[in-house]
Formats: C-alpha cells, sequence, structure tokens
C-alpha cells in the first residue's frame, strides 16, 4: 500500500497548510473559538487531502495516533502541576509570594518590581494569562496611583508575566516546545538560561533606571490593599510555605525524575495545608483534583487563587493531542519536506539555521494567531533540519520559546496580543515598545546562532559524523 502513496507537490503540500492555518486563524479572530477544537477540526481537515496522496483511512489513523503518543508523559507532568498549583495555593505558598511581594513596592523601584513581582507569580503558578490578569491589573493600579505612564507599567507586567510562561516548569508552552522538538523539560530550562538570564538581567537595569526618574507617595491601589489584607488573614504567611518551594528546587537539582519531584513537592504542600493553614484532609484531596476554590467577594483574590487541581490540565493536554496529532499526519504525509526541500539542504551554518527559524516561527505566529500554533508548526517544519546537522532538540526549542512564546503578546491579534490588551485596559501598541525582554532575547539568541556558541551537538552524532560547519560573527 505504501508504494501508491504520492509525495505531494509544494503547491499541494501549500494548499494543505494554509488549509490549516485558514481554520486557526479564522476561528480564533472571527469566532473566538477554542484553539482545541480547531486543531481537532484541523486534523479533521488534513484527511481528505491525504487521501488524495493515497493513504487509507487506517494509515491516516495510524499517523495519528503513532504522534499524538508523544503526549502521554507531558500530559502526566501537567496532572501532576495542576495538583502541585493547587497544593501550592492551599499551603499558602502561592500567597506567601504575592504578599511579600506587593509588600516590596516603592515608586522608584516599582517598574522592576513589578517585572520582578510578575515573575514569580508566574514562575509559581505558570501562566502568564492569570499572571496579567490578577497581579498585572494589581499592578496597573498601583502604578497609575504612582503616577508611573501606563505602557511602562504594562511593559514590566508582560515581560515578567511571560518570563515566568517560558521558564516555568508548570506552563503550558514550556512542556510543548520540547514536546514537539523531541527534547526533554528540564533540559530545554536549562538550555534558555543562556538567551533568558543575559536578557532578563538587562531588561531589569533597563527598568530600574527608567524607575529612578519617578517619584510618589508610596500609596497603593485599593485592589492591592484588599489582596494583601486578604491574604494576612486568612493564610499563615511566613518560611514554612515556602518549604515545598525549596524541596522541588533541591530535588530538580539532584536531577531527579520530574514526575516524582513536582508530585513530591505538591505532597509536602498537601501537608502544610493540612497541619499549619488548618485543612482537612479531604478538602486537600479535593484541591488535588479540583483546585483551590475560594469565593472571596473580591476579585482580585478569586481571580488570582481560584485555580490548579489535576481537572485544569485537561484542556492543555486535549491541545498537546491535537497539536502533535496535526503535525505528525503533516509530517507522515511528506508537507514538511514539500514545502522546505528547496532550501533546507543549503542550510549548513547555526548563523542561518537561526535566522530561518525565528523567521518561521514569527511567520507562524502572525498567520496562525496563537503561540501554540506557532511551536507546533515551528518545531515539526524545523526539526528535520536540525536532526540532520545533528543538533540536540533543546537548540530548537529555546528558539521557538525566545521568539513565539515571547512575542505572542506583542501581536494584536494573537490569543496573548488580544487577552493582554483586554485585561489591562490598554492597546497593545501602548505596552508594545516597553517589553524589552521579548526584543532583547532574540537578539542573544541571534548571537548564539552567528557564533554557534552554546549550539548543542549530539553527542553520539559527535562522534560518527564530522562537526557542522558554524557561521563567522
Amino acid at each position: 500500500m505504501e508504494t501508491d502513496i504520492k509525495k505531494p507537490s509544494f503547491i499541494y503540500a501549500l494548499m494543505m497548510l494554509l488549509s490549516i492555518v485558514a481554520v486557526v486563524s479564522v476561528g480564533i479572530l472571527a469566532f473566538d473559538a477554542p484553539i482545541q477544537i480547531l486543531m481537532f477540526i484541523s486534523m479533521l481537515v488534513i484527511i481528505p487531502y491525504m487521501m488524495g496522496l493515497g493513504f487509507n483511512y487506517q494509515q491516516i489513523e495510524k499517523s495519528m495516533v503513532k504522534s499524538m503518543s508523544k503526549a502521554l508523559m507531558p500530559g502526566i507532568i501537567l496532572l501532576t502541576v495542576g495538583i502541585l498549583i493547587g497544593a501550592w495555593i492551599a499551603s499558602g505558598t502561592v500567597p506567601t509570594l504575592i504578599y511579600y511581594g506587593v509588600q516590596a513596592i516603592t515608586p522608584q523601584f516599582f517598574l522592576v518590581t513589578t517585572l520582578l513581582f510578575c515573575s514569580l507569580v508566574s514562575v509559581a503558578t505558570g501562566t502568564s494569562w492569570g499572571t496579567v490578569g490578577t497581579a498585572g491589573v494589581a499592578m496597573m493600579g498601583v502604578g497609575t496611583a504612582l503616577g508611573i505612564p501606563v505602557g511602562l507599567t504594562g511593559g514590566a507586567i508582560v515581560s515578567g508575566a511571560f518570563f515566568g510562561d517560558k521558564m516555568s516548569p508548570l506552563s503550558d508552552t514550556t512542556n510543548l516546545a520540547p514536546a514537539v522538538t523531541g527534547g526533554k523539560l528540564f533540559r530545554h530550562i536549562k538550555h534558555m538560561l543562556w538567551s533568558t538570564v543575559p536578557s532578563y538581567l538587562i531588561t531589569a537595569g533597563i527598568f530600574t533606571f527608567i524607575g529612578l526618574r519617578y517619584h510618589g507617595s508610596g500609596a497603593g491601589s485599593d485592589d492591592v490593599n484588599q489582596l494583601t489584607s486578604y491574604l494576612a488573614d486568612n493564610f499563615n504567611l511566613g518560611i514554612i510555605p515556602l518549604i515545598p518551594i525549596v524541596v522541588l528546587i533541591a530535588l530538580l537539582a539532584m536531577k531527579k525524575p520530574a514526575i516524582p519531584a513536582i508530585f513530591a513537592g505538591a505532597a509536602i504542600g498537601g501537608v502544610i495545608a493540612v497541619f499549619y493553614q488548618g485543612f482537612s484532609f479531604v478538602d486537600t484531596l479535593s484541591t488535588f483534583y479540583s483546585g483551590y476554590a475560594v469565593e472571596s467577594g473580591i476579585p482580585v483574590v478569586d481571580e488570582l487563587l481560584q485555580r490548579g487541581g489535576l481537572t485544569s490540565m485537561l484542556e492543555l493536554i486535549a491541545l498537546f493531542l491535537f497539536a502533535l496529532g496535526v503535525g505528525g499526519m503533516l509530517a507522515d504525509a511528506g508537507v514538511l519536506e514539500a514545502l522546505i526541500a528547496s532550501f533546507a539542504m543549503k542550510i549548513n551554518h547555526t548563523g542561518v539555521l537561526t535566522v530561518v527559524t525565528i523567521i518561521v516561527s514569527y511567520v507562524m505566529l502572525a498567520v496562525g494567531g496563537s503561540v501554540y500554533f506557532s511551536t507546533v508548526m515551528g518545531g515539526t517544519l524545523m526539526r528535520p533540519i536540525f536532526d540532520r546537522l545533528n543538533l540536540e532538540p533543546e537548540n530548537l526549542s529555546r528558539i521557538l520559546e525566545d521568539t513565539g512564546t515571547q512575542g505572542a503578546p506583542l501581536v494584536p491579534w494573537t490569543g496573548g496580543g488580544i487577552y493582554t490588551a483586554g485585561a489591562l485596559g490598554i492597546a497593545t501598541v501602548t505596552y508594545l515598545p516597553f517589553c524589552f525582554l521579548a526584543f532583547i532575547t532574540p537578539l542573544f539568541t541571534l548571537l548564539y546562532g552567528l557564533t554557534g556558541w552554546t549550539f548543542k551537538e549530539k553527542k553520539e552524532a559527535m562522534q560518527k559524523k564530522p562537526k557542522m560547519k558554524v557561521a563567522e560573527a
């Protein structure tokens, strides 16, 4: 049967890709449809195209299942992460981080404090959208009270929130990127430090320098006052709730497996919730499953704390399944090879490879309207070239996160751009010039590509094949 399968022409492959782009972009922009259902529809759209190439339905189904099976381990990690988030809220871990983060605010250092605060919240919760819609909203109120321009405040919020979305092991995009490229979660995070740490330090320096010109009374907004009062009244804050963070970081530093390490952090959080915060054992288990529940009547409190739980990750797992299904079908149909065949074999330098990958990532973000679409399509399109050049998958996943994840809130018609502008109450173009982290990080990525520095080759391949060429700086 396989001998009857035809290879797609460039035009045929382009039609398949554009059909998916049309489904995703129209669904998001015109109907505000969930990305999960759009990726599922995209799988169905590809079926007749594959049949036109000679595939039968059993072969197409096998292609879907083979690729979707790659979502199993990331899916289990995400389920464990959902348990962790709920446990850390109940244990007071997240409330402690939020409370002392808000208390640290001063007028001159408001911008860099906002950057650090949103980074902490985002890393702790793994959600940029949740951080923007809660901590970000609170910081907008504080900034307005202190006379800080809304664009600057928005830039600090976005930089901090999407830093966590990119670096937190609890984040969906941080899990998706290595899943698509065939890498490992914590190797991916470790490799991103090369581009993220210097960029973050420079961004923090810029916000510190700009902030020194602003002075004010230091008075906070009603949202912040209500938030801190609620946290102080309803949680036992302090050192003990931070123990789960220390344990998790220690386990990860010791290179323990992700799932046991994350669950250990959640279990210790559960113990603290019972014996230090006063939760019952039954309520704690319920928090593990369905997340932390609160009805305080204070919007900023409810939005920030009502999250987590195993069930909160089911939508993300559905996204992984359908997105990987689309990528696998396109790959088996030969679509990707047809699209990149004209230039793929000409790429033999890390500099050219990096530039092409950056362009692909941004183009997929713009046309697909979603960081998930950008990550899946960018990773699937470029992975064969990285494999041919014997480069470790974290090289590719780093570029995808440095560009697509951080660029999502900067494109007005993407989900990230629409949500961020709506949540903060300002136009995308207002905060866009001040999202320094999103602009600086790709520059380091490009620098590493031009020099070849930090680009990791596969060890087994290095022993068998000559070293690849590196573009001159």
